[in-house]
C-alpha cells in the first residue's frame, strides 16, 4: 500500500470519527427536532467544515468563568427579590385577566410585576439620543448602560460628551458593549477619550478562534438599558447609533426604533439585569459596581403603569421570552398587532400566530419591506403564505428597517422591548422585554404602531399566491436553515 493509499485512509477514519462524535454530540443536547436535524444533516453531509461550523455555534456555551460568575449571583438575585418592599409589587389573584403572563414572566427570571411607575415612549431616534444625554448631564451618582451596538457619529456623540461630563462630575459611569455589535466603535478613539475621562468601558463577549471551542461566539449582548441614579431607566430598540450615520450603505433606508424612559420601582428591575451582566463579566462585587444604588428609591407614582421586566437569555433557564409570547398570543381575544425586523418564528410561535386567527382575534404583522440580511428575509417571506390563509394581516413598511420590538394585545397589554420574533432571541441572545399591563400606554404604543401601518404596503394574499418560482425557492432554500439562523 502506498503513502497515499494510508493518508487517503487515515483521512476517512478521521472523517468517519469526527463525523460520529459530533453527531453522537447533536443528539445529546435539548434542541427541537428541526434544528438537531439540520445540524446531522451539515455534519454529515459537508466534511469537516459542518463539524467546525458545530463547534462554533452549535451549543448554547456561556463559558466556565461566566457560568460560574452567574451561579455564584442567583443567590444574591434570589434575597434581593425577597427583601423588595411589598408596596411595590402586583397583588393579583386568579380571576384577573393576565395573572397567567405575570407568573409565566416571574416564573421565568424570577422578577415580579411592579406597581406605580411613570413611562414615555419616544418613536424618534435623534430626540431619544438627546434627551438620555440630558438625562446623564443630570445624573448625581451612577450611569449604569449596556448596548448591542455603540456607533460613533451624529448625536450618538452627544451620549459619549454627557457621560464624560458626568465622571468628571464625579459620577460612577459604567458602559458595557457587546465586543461583535460594537466592533466599530472599539476600533475608534471613543473608547480611549471615555476611558481617559473616568467612563468604565467594558467589552463584553469577545470572539477568537481559541475561544470559540468553550463559548459560543455568537451568543450576543442584545440588551439596549440605561439607568441612571437609579430611579431614570431607558430601555427598547433603539442601539447607541443615529440613524443618519448607522448602515447607510446598507441599501434598507434609515433604522426606525422606539424607547421607553421610565420612572419609578421597575427601574429597580433594569437596575439589576445590568449589574448582573457587568459581574458575571468582570466578577466585580455588586456592592462595588454602583455605589449609592443600594439606597436609591424610586418614585412611586399614584395610579402610575404595572410594569414585569423579563430579561432572557443563558444564564436563565429555559426560554423564557419564547414562553412569555406564545402565552400572551393565547391569551388575546380580540386583537394582536405586533411589529419586529426579523421575523422567523419557530414552529410553536407560527402555530399560536395561525392559531389566533383562525379563532377570530384580528391578528397583524409589520415587517420591514427590506432588512439588511437576504438569508433572513427570505426565511421571513416563507411564513407569509400560510398565515395570509389563516387571516393574518402582514404589512410591509417602506419607511427604513422598522426596528422597533412590540406587541399590543387588546388594548389593555403591551410586550416592548429588545426581543426579535426569532428563534435567535428566544434561544440566543440576552434580551430584556417589559411587559406592561396598562391601557395608556398600550393606547400610545398601539397608536406609534397605526404610524408605521400608514407607510406600510398591505400584501395582498392573492397577489401574494402569483409570486415567481424563483422567489418560491429561495424561501424554501432559506427556510431550511432557519433552525440554524
Amino acid at each position: 500500500m502506498t503513502l497515499s493509499d494510508h493518508l487517503g485512509s487515515l483521512a476517512a477514519a478521521a472523517h468517519i470519527a469526527i463525523t460520529a462524535a459530533f453527531a453522537v454530540r447533536a443528539l445529546m443536547q435539548r434542541h427541537p427536532p428541526s434544528t438537531t436535524l439540520a445540524w446531522l444533516l451539515l455534519i454529515v453531509g459537508v466534511p469537516y467544515f459542518g463539524a467546525v461550523l458545530y463547534l462554533l455555534m452549535g451549543e448554547r456555551q456561556l463559558g466556565r468563568r461566566r457560568g460560574s460568575h452567574a451561579r455564584a449571583l442567583v443567590p444574591l438575585l434570589q434575597d434581593w427579590v425577597r427583601q423588595l418592599p411589598p408596596a411595590m409589587l402586583s397583588r393579583h389573584d386568579r380571576d384577573d385577566r393576565w395573572f397567567s403572563i405575570r407568573r409565566t414572566a416571574q416564573g421565568a427570571a424570577g422578577l415580579p410585576s411592579t406597581v406605580g411607575n411613570r413611562l414615555d415612549l419616544r418613536g424618534d431616534s435623534s430626540a431619544i439620543l438627546l434627551a438620555i444625554a440630558d438625562d446623564i448631564r443630570g445624573a448625581q451618582h451612577t450611569v449604569l448602560m449596556e448596548f448591542y451596538i455603540w456607533n460613533p457619529g451624529g448625536d450618538a456623540d452627544r451620549v459619549a460628551e454627557a457621560l464624560m461630563d458626568a465622571a468628571a462630575r464625579g459620577v460612577s459611569c459604567r458602559v458595557l458593549l457587546d465586543a461583535v455589535g460594537s466592533a466599530a466603535f472599539f476600533r475608534s478613539p471613543w473608547p480611549a477619550h471615555l476611558r481617559n475621562a473616568g467612563v468604565s468601558v467594558v467589552e463584553t463577549l469577545s470572539v477568537g478562534l481559541l475561544r470559540a471551542a468553550f463559548v459560543r461566539f455568537d451568543l450576543r449582548l442584545h440588551r439596549k438599558i440605561i439607568v441612571i441614579d437609579g430611579v431614570i431607566g431607558w430601555t427598547g430598540s433603539l442601539n447607541l447609533v443615529d440613524p443618519r450615520c448607522f448602515k447607510q450603505d446598507a441599501g434598507v433606508g434609515e433604522w426606525v426604533d422606539a424607547m421607553a424612559r421610565i420612572e419609578g420601582p421597575a427601574v429597580e428591575m433594569l437596575a439589576g439585569i445590568v449589574l448582573w451582566d457587568w459581574c458575571i463579566e468582570t466578577g466585580d462585587a455588586i456592592a462595588n459596581v454602583a455605589p449609592g444604588l443600594a439606597n436609591a428609591v424610586g418614585t412611586q407614582f399614584e395610579d402610575g403603569a404595572e410594569v414585569q421586566v423579563l430579561p432572557s437569555g443563558p444564564g436563565f433557564e429555559g426560554e423564557g421570552a419564547q414562553r412569555l409570547f406564545l402565552a400572551t398570543l393565547y391569551g388575546a381575544l380580540d386583537e394582536i398587532v405586533l411589529t419586529t425586523p426579523y421575523f422567523v418564528p419557530d414552529e410553536p410561535l407560527f402555530l399560536a400566530l395561525e392559531a389566533a386567527a383562525l379563532r377570530g382575534v384580528r391578528v397583524t404583522v409589520i415587517v420591514p419591506a427590506r432588512i439588511d440580511s437576504i438569508l433572513v428575509r427570505h426565511a421571513s417571506r416563507w411564513f407569509f403564505e400560510p398565515l395570509l390563509a389563516a387571516g393574518v394581516r402582514i404589512l410591509q413598511f417602506h419607511g427604513g428597517l422598522l426596528h422597533t420590538k412590540s406587541v399590543t394585545v387588546d388594548g389593555s397589554l403591551a410586550l416592548f422591548g429588545t426581543t426579535n420574533l426569532d428563534i435567535r432571541s428566544f434561544r440566543l441572545n440576552f434580551e430584556v422585554t417589559l411587559v406592561i399591563y396598562d391601557p395608556q400606554f398600550t393606547a400610545a404604543l398601539r397608536a406609534l404602531q397605526a404610524r408605521y401601518e400608514r407607510e406600510a404596503h398591505l400584501i395582498d394574499p392573492q397577489s401574494w399566491a402569483r409570486r415567481s418560482t424563483r422567489a418560491r425557492l429561495a424561501e424554501h432554500a432559506a427556510h431550511l436553515a432557519s433552525p440554524l439562523l
